[in-house]
């Protein structure tokens, strides 16, 4: 009897066990999905190789409640590299306005009598960075529409609508001669539609061994000289060339050597003064017009009494962030960052531009007592932006009724067209994200949105600082974004 009590007892208890066990498991795999997404990425972020010693800051948030649902070091600063640029469209299309368009306008002071304008003819840059050189064409062809073949008088660059402080404060010295590091004015020329504003394109072809290789410049500028000391080489492979500008001028220097049946160099190489190379091009449309003058090329403020003979109006914001956005183009950054400063407190300056920039962001939600925004590009190392408030700002701007354009202009993965996928174009293939990438030396970034194998849309910031080599960051990031898109 005893035996069989003690049997019974211990059956009881079993079953218990058994239940209690059952039980724990249903509630772990209710919970799984989630804890699996945190444990793979705790693992990760433990083990792998390329993060030993360096910071890896991510935040994920749900896209629909905002609620925070995976974080590591999310509120920790780091340097945001071209994330940077999400603040500033942010806060570009909050300020000015999706439909918002920068103009140039054409001038003359003085009286025109007899084909001959007895003044001056200006050319006033309100920070359009889409200027081709076909619209100088067109400045030239409308200025002769106006009856004036010869001008008594000095060809005027205005600039006057932002400062004349061209580089950001803390661009690397090294970065000014490359396109990403472009001087910034409100008068400026792009050599193609990218609109590299203030740049120019830089080509080198191979000739007969021991020949110079043959360098062009576009678009064709007396602006810029070009020495070359470069010497074609016999046989295949990679040019050995280094293409740089000498500070404080227009002159492009060209060294090295070019295989004989390597691919052409090319190049985008930044202006000194981008002001007096929009002037340049004016000239030459003007001279293929036939229009002459009597004075000089020079720089100043149009009068108030001058007459407008013409006025040239750009694309759209919402048109302009597809290249500034997927392309990564810091200088539509830091225009726009003038741009809103001009606009909001009368001053075309980094200093009232990037005072807009954090004005908006509080409004959007981001504490900005925690961030330190020294630019808008996003190429200063001093810049610090917390990965929690990234993804604050990209749930908010998601309520917006700009938020359609926003988002277009982001790189997007599984579209191969540049315009359209962007830097994201060759990533992720497997996934469905549209997201802004960010690298510069040592840090590799990336912050969007992304759809879950559930069909369910999250947000992700990821900020990797303090990389041996930046270069394998995108991989990195990507291996993260699978995972979150697990869910």
């Amino acid at each position: 009897m005893k035996v069989t009590y003690r049997l019974g007892i211990l059956l009881v208890c079993l079953a218990i066990v058994i239940i209690g066990s059952a039980a724990i498991s249903k509630s772990k795999q209710e919970r799984g999905e989630q804890q699996t997404m945190k444990e793979n990425l705790d693992q990760f972020i433990k083990e792998d190789s390329q993060l030993k010693g360096a910071i890896a800051g991510i935040s994920v948030r749900d896209a629909t409640t905002g609620k925070k649902i995976y974080d590591h070091m999310g509120d920790v600063r780091l340097r945001p590299a071209s994330n940077m640029k999400l603040l500033t469209a942010a806060a570009a299309l909050s300020v000015l306005g999706d439909d918002y368009t920068f103009s140039t306008s054409v001038l003359a002071s003085g009286t025109v009598k007899d084909n001959q304008l007895n003044g001056n003819l200006y050319l006033q840059g309100k920070g359009d960075p889409t200027l081709l050189s076909e619209d100088f064409d067109t400045f030239a062809k409308k200025v002769k529409a106006n009856g004036i073949d010869v001008i008594e008088g000095d060809i005027v660059g205005d600039d006057t609508r932002y400062d004349d402080v061209r580089l950001s404060p803390d661009l690397i010295w090294s970065d000014e001669h490359w396109y990403y590091g472009a001087q910034i004015s409100a008068l400026t020329a792009s050599p193609d539609r990218d609109y590299d504003a203030g740049t120019v394109i830089v080509e080198v072809r191979p000739r007969d061994v021991e020949e110079k290789p043959a360098v062009t410049v576009t678009p064709e500028t007396e602006y810029v000289q070009v020495e070359n000391t470069a010497k074609t080489v016999a046989g295949k492979g990679e040019a050995d060339l280094t293409l740089e500008r000498i500070h404080g001028e227009n002159t492009l220097t060209v060294e090295g050597t070019i295989p004989k049946y390597a691919a052409n160099v090319k190049e985008w190489m930044a202006v000194w003064e981008p002001t007096g190379y929009a002037l340049d091009l004016f000239r030459q449309s003007l001279k293929k017009q036939g229009i002459t003058w009597t004075g000089e090329m020079t720089t100043g403020a149009a009068p108030a009494q001058a007459k407008t003979l013409y006025e040239h109006e750009s694309m759209p914001l919402s048109e302009l962030l597809v290249p500034f956005m997927k392309l990564s183009n810091n200088t539509h950054a830091e225009m726009l960052v003038k741009e809103m400063g001009r606009m909001v407190h009368g001053e075309g300056s980094w200093e009232k531009g990037l005072e807009v920039v954090e004005e908006e962001m509080d409004k959007l939600g981001m504490n900005t007592e925690t961030c330190l925004i020294r630019d808008g590009s996003g190429i200063s190392h001093v810049n610090l932006l917390p990965p929690d408030e990234i993804s604050t700002l990209l749930y908010s701007a998601q309520h917006q009724d700009w938020f359609e354009a926003y988002v277009h202009a982001l790189p997007e993965t599984g579209k191969s067209d540049r315009m359209a996928g962007g830097t994201l174009r060759y990533r992720m293939k497997d996934q469905t994200v549209q997201a802004k990438t960010g690298t510069i030396y040592g840090v590799s970034t990336l912050s969007g949105y992304v759809e879950t194998s559930s069909g369910d849309k999250l947000i992700f910031s990821i900020m990797l600082n303090n990389l041996l080599d930046e270069e394998e960051g995108p991989a990195i990031e990507d291996k993260i974004v699978e995972m979150i898109a697990s869910q």
